[in-house]
């Protein structure tokens, strides 16, 4: 029926499966992070859901129209109880003789088949809201902002690992003189569409209009207060001697007027004449810009910058756990090989298949000794635990005291990326020499006898080597140069 009072109690039933649908996702207990994300996107969209409900049902309550009141009106008069119920009763039975056997399919049988169709391809569409770099939201994938940093003129160049931790340090990395580029603006924008769509991708229930509110606060005080990190010098220096042109400002006089007939500032100025629209704007010795409403334009432009730089920041803190543990993963990779990527990439499949599988056993399995685990996911036996002893522990220093259980993995280990890493921080090439060394103290002290013994051989081939005269006379090489460089011989 289309009438307002059903209407309102379908929507009102409709909120509260939602309600109940958010209710029973969070009683499941994801096993993996893939399940987890999947879960919160789920309970994201039946969030969306009750927000457009709820606006629909404002609305009927507000009853615009006067459609509501009439209709109470009908159903509560004196003359006619019965009436508007008869008719409605009309409507019902004219439906069902036209339709008799239609299926009617129970509100509720929506929830229960979103909370059932868990299968691979719903998993599949999560997994293309991420790149592979980004690990369904585990690491951020800065590759294609980095190009564009290292592309602007006149920032300073870090690799990807430094750009990563400073990427959101705009008044150290970032000079004012490029700020009103359009390059500067158009990399902002870019790098604000990323972190903002990282963050809605992998935390989609964490309110980031709540973040932006506070951040905005916080900035239109400073901004009043000329307090802005990394625009303090514009607001609280002398309007006198700041070049709005170059966004510099100067501290002498002399100096500033010297810099206004440089090609730099010419080229500045006349963009800045063309972005404002005003031919006749041109800068005086003074230092200030004829035109109050063009100096308006100018210092709401660099509001807007600093504000996108200020939300940047909010953003960036927020994701700082996400960003260590980007460092820490790019740091990783940089240290394997080839093959020892390609190893790790099957290693994270097989784990996700174990992990999903469906016949996998919840039973708590029986391990007092806390033997390792088979293939068979079943502790190994007692007998093949003592054979390749791996009750004995190795530890090493190196790898930042990382314990290894057995001959075998503590053997191995010299040649994987964490201790490759370890002496890598130590300033020491990972050769043949250092294997069995676990102490830094050990590994220093046998760098240095290297590098001695390396010395000695230097000399001693000066010593060992002899030469022969024409008389007969045999001289070590060091000797024999130097007379034949004298001409004695």
């Amino acid at each position: 029926m289309d009438n307002v009072l059903e209407k309102q109690r379908s929507a009102h039933e409709d909120l509260e499966r939602l309600e109940q649908a958010i209710v029973d996702e969070y009683m499941e207990n994801p096993k993996t992070h893939r399940e987890r994300l999947h879960n919160e996107h789920i309970v994201d969209n039946f969030l969306n859901r009750i927000a457009e409900k709820s606006a629909y049902l404002a609305d009927l309550y507000e009853d615009k129209e006067g459609l509501r009141k009439s209709e109470m009106d009908a159903l509560s008069g004196t003359n006619s109880e019965f009436t508007e119920f008869y008719e409605r009763l009309k409507v019902i039975k004219e439906h069902h003789r036209k339709y008799p056997n239609e299926p009617v399919e129970p509100p509720e049988m929506e929830f229960i088949f979103l909370s059932q169709k868990k299968d691979e391809s719903n998993f599949e569409e999560l997994e293309k809201l991420f790149s592979g770099e980004e690990s369904l939201g585990r690491y951020l994938d800065m590759n294609t902002i980095h190009t564009t940093y290292i592309n602007l003129k006149g920032v300073k160049k870090l690799d990807y690992l430094q750009f990563l931790s400073e990427f959101d340090d705009f008044s150290t990395i970032y000079p004012k003189a490029i700020k009103n580029s359009d390059d500067y603006k158009s990399y902002l924008n870019n790098l604000y569409d990323y972190l903002y769509g990282f963050y809605r991708r992998a935390k989609p229930l964490y309110n980031l209009n709540e973040l932006e509110t506070r951040a905005r606060e916080q900035f239109e005080e400073n901004w009043r207060q000329g307090k802005v990190k990394g625009w303090e010098q514009v607001e609280a220096g002398d309007a006198s001697l700041f070049c709005k042109a170059c966004q510099k400002q100067f501290t002498k006089q002399t100096v500033y007027d010297a810099h206004l007939s440089g090609k730099k500032h010419i080229k500045a100025q006349k963009k800045l004449d063309e972005s404002t629209g005003s031919s006749n704007s041109h800068t005086t010795t003074n230092g200030n810009i004829n035109g109050g409403s063009s100096s308006n334009s100018q210092d709401d432009k660099r509001k807007a910058i600093a504000w996108k730089e200020r939300l940047i920041e909010s953003i960036a803190d927020a994701l700082k756990e996400v960003r260590e543990e980007t460092k820490a993963n790019v740091e990783r990779k940089q240290a394997l090989t080839d093959r020892e990527r390609i190893l790790e990439q099957e290693q994270e499949e097989i784990e996700i298949n174990d992990q999903e599988s469906d016949d996998e056993d919840d039973e708590k399995i029986y391990n007092p000794l806390k033997l390792p685990l088979g293939w068979d996911g079943k502790p190994i036996p007692y007998w093949l635990y003592k054979l390749h002893g791996l009750g004995v522990e190795y530890p090493c220093e190196i790898c930042g005291n990382y314990v290894y259980m057995g001959r075998k993995a503590f053997d191995k280990h010299f040649q994987e990326w964490r201790h490759a890493h370890g002496m890598r921080c130590l300033g020491i090439p990972n050769t043949r020499q250092f294997h069995e060394i676990t102490k830094i103290e050990d590994a220093y002290a046998l760098f240095e006898k290297q590098k001695k013994e390396n010395l000695n051989e230097e000399a001693k081939i000066d010593t060992i080597e002899e030469f022969e005269d024409s008389e007969g006379n045999v001289y070590n090489k060091k000797i024999y140069e130097d007379l034949k460089r004298q001409g004695i011989l």
